[in-house]
């Protein structure tokens, strides 16, 4: 006979949570509201978040007026975010089934060289990073910013990949080869799908490092035409002449952080399976 649910615990849980789920909620909030706000109202104390005359969205009229215009930077940070999400699933996908699955000499050495690269930050890689962009030809290109944070997020994402991966049977596999399919074959039909769950944990982790990263964009991008929103974000932050648009700047964070809700909302259910994927086998 199951135990009863104490009443105040089950109350105190919800409360709890639902304290805890305003006070993550409440800064996109206050960011969303004043960005609704006239832009002489926005430069003001921040108190009370909301309009307290008339709704506008001038702010976000103006926002387009910084660097060469806000859809052609957001148009860079979509290309160089989905190709940094498309490379980093290919080559983590074949780098952590190829660790899980198969033998060969110095595996593990290898897979904690890859995974020791996490401690190393990044700034102090900078250098050696553009001048070997330099001389390949891809400093102040998207391409070569993709192939930066493709290269960060790889010892992570093979991680993720390995475990997910490990999580598998491998009499699934083995009924595969049994009924005569390749290697390739069984990658792409069988295990991609039940690994699922993982390629969208790793795809939400780059996406989100390649919409929101500042400094790379910043030191590897020399045109302007060619900077990410993080970059314009930062320009509208400094303002004209040293003043500060906060009306622009609430409009900017507010745009920014809207394709990051959406995609975690849509793929929570797997990323929260990927993560804890091959934690218990």
């Amino acid at each position: 006979m199951s135990a009863r649910v104490n009443p105040l615990g089950r109350a105190a849980y919800h409360m709890i949570g639902t304290v805890l789920a305003l006070t993550f909620i409440a800064p996109l909030v206050w960011a969303f509201l004043s960005s609704l706000k006239p832009a002489a109202e926005a430069r003001l104390p921040p108190l009370p978040p909301w309009p307290t005359g008339s709704v506008t969205v001038e702010n976000y009229v103006a926002l387009d007026g910084y660097g060469v215009g806000f859809w052609s930077h957001a148009s860079n940070s979509v290309i160089v975010s989905i190709g940094t999400v498309v490379l980093t699933v290919i080559i983590s996908v074949l780098g952590g089934y190829g660790f899980s699955r198969f033998r060969f000499p110095f595996k593990s050495v290898f897979f904690i060289m890859i995974i020791s690269t996490i401690m190393i930050p990044f700034q102090s890689i900078l250098t050696p990073l553009f001048l070997i962009l330099s001389k390949a030809g891809l400093q102040n290109s998207l391409f070569g910013l993709v192939l930066i944070y493709v290269t960060l997020q790889l010892p992570f994402s093979i991680f993720m990949m390995r475990n997910a991966f490990d999580a598998v049977p491998i009499e699934i596999e083995e009924a595969a080869r049994v009924d005569g399919a390749s290697v390739f074959t069984v990658l792409t039909r069988v295990m991609l799908p039940l690994v699922a769950p993982g390629i969208v944990t790793v795809a939400i982790f780059a996406f989100l490092a390649a919409w929101n990263e500042f400094l790379a964009a910043l030191i590897f991008l020399t045109d302007q035409e060619k900077y990410t929103l993080p970059v314009l974000i930062v320009a509208v932050r400094s303002g004209r002449y040293g003043s500060v648009d906060w009306g622009a700047v609430q409009s900017g964070v507010t745009v920014m952080m809207i394709p990051c809700v959406i995609l975690f909302l849509l793929l929570q259910r797997y990323y929260v399976r990927g993560l804890t994927a091959g934690a218990v086998k």
